[in-house]
C-alpha cells in the first residue's frame, strides 16, 4: 500500500495579510515617500512655472494677462511659428531616411549591419552641440564647403538652414531606433502568402509592411518633433538671429530677468510636447498585436542587386554621420583654421587648462555617475513597489501617472521650474540649488520614464509567486527583493544606468539654468567657449564628451558581460 503524502493547505489572503502587516505597511511607507520625492523634484517645480505665469513682476495675481502681452508681441509670435515649421520640417527630412535604414537593416541581407548600426548610434554619444559645430567647420563663413550653399542660394549656414541640418542629424539615430522594432516585428506567414498569391514587392511594401509598421512612424515623427521643439543647444549655436522658443525663455530669463513671460514661453513650450506625447499615447492604445502565438520570424532572403541597393545606401548615410563627427575631430586638432591645419593640442590645452574646462569635465562625471547610481537606484525601487506590493490605490495612480509624466516635459522647461522652486524664499530645499546634487537629480528626472518602462518591464517579466512564496514563508519583501528580484533583473539595472550616464554627459537643456562657476559642466563650458568665439575648444571639449561616452558605454558593455556570467547562469540551458 502507497504512503499517503498531505499536500499543505494553501495560506488564505487573510491570513498572509495578517502575516505580513508590518512588512505590508513599511512598503507602502517607502512608495510614499517615492511620491512624495516625485511630487517635489516634478510637479512642484511645474506649478511654479504656471504660478510665476499669472504672476506680475511684484508677485501680484495678474491671470492671463502674461499670456495677453505674449500674444501682442510679434517677436515672440515670430519664434513660436518659427519652432513649429522647423520642427515639422525636420521631422519630414529625418523619418523617410531613417525608415529606410531601417528598412535596410531589417529586410535585406546586406554584409556589416552591426557597424552599420553602430555609426548611427554616434549621436548619442554626443552632445548635440557637437553636430552644429561641425556644420559651422563645414558651412560657415571660413567652412570647406561653403560655395555649396551659395550655389544653392543660401546665404550661410547660420539661422533655419544650420538648425535644420544638425537638428536631423542629431534627432536621427532617435527615429532609427523605434523604426528598427517597429519593422522587426513581422510575421512571415503574411510575405509567403503574398508570394504564393504572386503579389509584386511593391505591393507587398504597400499593403503588408506600411501598414505594419505605421505605428512606429508617428511614433518616431512625434518623438522627432518634440525633439527638435525643445531642443535648446543647437539654436544657440547655430541659429544666429533666427529666434525660437526654446532660445526665448533663455534670452528672457538670463539676459533680461523677466521670468514672468518666460514662464509663459516655458507653458507654450510644454504644450507642443504635452500634445505629441497624449498623441503617441492614442496612437499605442490602438495598435494591435503584430505577432500572434503562431508567428514566424521573418528572414530576409539573398537578393545580390537589392542588398547591394540597401548596402549602397546605408553606406551614404554611415559616411554623413562619419563627416560629422569626423570634421568635429579633425578641427579640434588643427592649430589654426582655415591657415594652419597643423595637428597640435592647442585647442585642448586652451580648453582644459586656460578656459577651466578641465574642472567642468570633472564636474559632468561626477553629475553623470551621481545621476547613474541614485536614479538608477530610485527608479527601480520605484518601479518594484509599483509592480510587487498591494494597497494605497489612489498613490499608486498618482505614482504611475508622475512616472510617464517627465516624458512629456523638456530638459528646458523642468529647469526653468528648478529655478522658480528651489530659489524661492523659505523653501527649505533651498540649499540644492547651484549644487552638483540638484544637476543630478534634476537630470535623473527628466530621463526618468525611460528608466521606469525599463525596469517595469523587466520586472513584470517575473512571476508573482516569488512573492506570494515569500509572503507564506514569512519572509520580508525587502529580502525577496535583493536575494531573487535584483540579482535576476541586473541587466536592466545596468542598461537603465547607462542610459542615465550618457544622457547625463550630453545634456544641455536641462542644466543650462543651475549651474553655478564652480558647478558647471562640459556642456555648459561649450556654450561658454561658443559665445566667447574659441570654437576649437569647442569642438574639442565635444569630442571629450563623446569619447567619454563611448568609454563608458564599452565599461558598461564589459560589466554587463560580467554580471551575466555571475547573476544569470539560470538562463543556460542544462545538459
Amino acid at each position: 500500500m502507497s504512503a499517503v503524502i498531505a499536500t499543505p493547505t494553501p495560506l488564505s489572503s487573510a491570513t498572509l495579510r495578517q502575516r505580513t502587516h508590518w512588512t505590508d505597511r513599511l512598503a507602502q511607507a517607502l512608495l510614499a515617500l517615492v511620491a512624495l520625492a516625485l511630487l517635489a523634484f516634478l510637479a512642484a517645480p511645474l506649478l511654479a512655472i504656471l504660478q510665476q505665469a499669472l504672476q506680475g513682476r511684484q508677485g501680484e495675481y495678474v491671470g492671463l494677462a502674461n499670456f495677453i502681452a505674449y500674444a501682442q508681441t510679434p517677436a515672440l509670435l515670430q519664434s513660436l511659428w518659427n519652432s513649429l515649421w522647423v520642427s515639422a520640417l525636420v521631422t519630414m527630412l529625418t523619418v523617410p531616411p531613417a525608415f529606410g535604414f531601417a528598412y535596410a537593416l531589417t529586410r535585406s541581407c546586406m554584409p556589416a549591419k552591426p557597424l552599420f548600426r553602430a555609426i548611427t548610434l554616434i549621436p548619442l554619444l554626443a552632445p548635440s552641440l557637437l553636430s552644429a559645430i561641425s556644420l559651422i567647420y563645414w558651412f560657415g563663413n571660413q567652412g570647406v564647403l561653403k560655395g555649396w550653399l551659395q550655389a544653392l542660394g543660401m546665404d550661410g549656414v547660420y539661422g533655419a538652414p544650420g538648425i535644420v541640418m544638425a537638428e536631423a542629424f542629431s534627432t536621427f539615430p532617435h527615429a532609427l531606433m523605434i523604426l528598427v522594432t517597429a519593422l522587426a516585428a513581422a510575421d512571415a506567414r503574411l510575405y509567403e502568402a503574398a508570394d504564393a498569391l504572386g503579389t509584386s514587392a511593391s505591393r507587398k511594401f504597400w499593403t503588408i509592411t506600411l501598414p505594419g509598421a505605421k505605428y512606429g512612424l508617428i511614433s518616431a515623427a512625434l518623438v522627432t518633433f518634440t525633439l527638435v521643439i525643445t531642443d535648446f543647444g543647437i539654436p544657440k549655436v547655430i541659429g544666429g538671429n533666427f529666434n525660437v522658443l526654446a532660445t526665448d525663455v533663455f534670452k528672457l530669463v538670463i539676459g533680461q530677468q523677466d521670468f514672468q513671460r518666460g514662464a509663459v514661453v516655458a507653458l507654450l513650450l510644454l504644450a507642443p510636447a504635452g500634445l505629441t506625447f497624449a498623441v503617441d499615447h492614442w496612437v499605442s492604445r490602438k495598435q494591435t498585436a503584430m505577432l500572434s502565438a503562431r508567428a514566424v520570424p521573418y528572414g530576409p532572403k539573398r537578393a545580390p542587386l537589392y542588398d547591394a541597393v540597401m548596402t549602397t545606401y546605408c553606406l551614404a548615410v554611415a559616411a554623413l554621420m562619419l563627416a560629422m563627427l569626423g570634421m568635429a575631430v579633425f578641427a579640434s586638432f588643427a592649430s589654426f583654421w582655415p591657415y594652419n591645419l597643423t595637428p597640435s593640442w592647442r585647442h585642448y590645452v586652451l580648453g582644459l587648462v586656460d578656459a577651466e574646462v578641465g574642472e567642468a569635465f570633472v564636474n559632468s562625471l561626477k553629475m553623470a555617475a551621481g545621476t547613474a547610481l541614485l536614479g538608477t537606484a530610485f527608479v527601480f525601487i520605484g518601479a518594484y513597489l509599483l509592480e510587487k506590493t498591494a494597497g494605497l490605490k489612489p498613490l499608486r495612480a498618482l505614482l504611475r501617472l508622475l512616472s510617464m509624466l517627465p516624458m512629456a516635459v523638456p530638459g528646458l522647461v523642468l529647469g526653468l521650474g528648478y529655478i522658480f522652486f528651489f530659489n524661492a524664499p523659505g523653501n527649505p530645499l533651498g540649499g540644492l540649488y547651484h549644487t552638483l546634487t540638484l544637476l543630478a537629480i534634476c537630470s535623473a528626472v527628466h530621463f526618468y520614464t525611460t528608466g521606469h518602462l525599463t525596469a517595469v518591464t523587466a520586472l513584470k517579466s517575473l512571476d508573482a509567486e516569488f512573492e506570494a512564496v515569500s509572503a507564506s514563508l514569512k519572509v520580508p519583501f525587502y529580502k525577496t527583493f535583493w536575494r531573487v528580484t535584483l540579482p535576476i533583473c541586473t541587466p536592466a539595472l545596468l542598461d537603465i544606468a547607462r542610459y542615465f550616464f550618457i544622457n547625463a554627459m550630453t545634456t544641455v537643456s536641462a542644466v543650462v539654468f543651475l549651474y553655478a562657476p564652480e558647478t558647471k559642466v562640459a556642456a555648459i563650458a561649450i556654450l561658454n567657449l561658443d559665445e566667447a568665439g574659441e570654437i576649437g575648444a569647442a569642438a574639442a571639449c565635444a569630442v571629450l564628451i563623446a569619447a567619454a561616452s563611448a568609454l563608458a558605454t564599452a565599461l558598461f558593455m564589459l560589466l554587463s558581460w560580467w554580471v551575466d556570467r555571475r547573476t544569470q547562469a539560470w538562463k543556460q540551458p542544462t545538459t
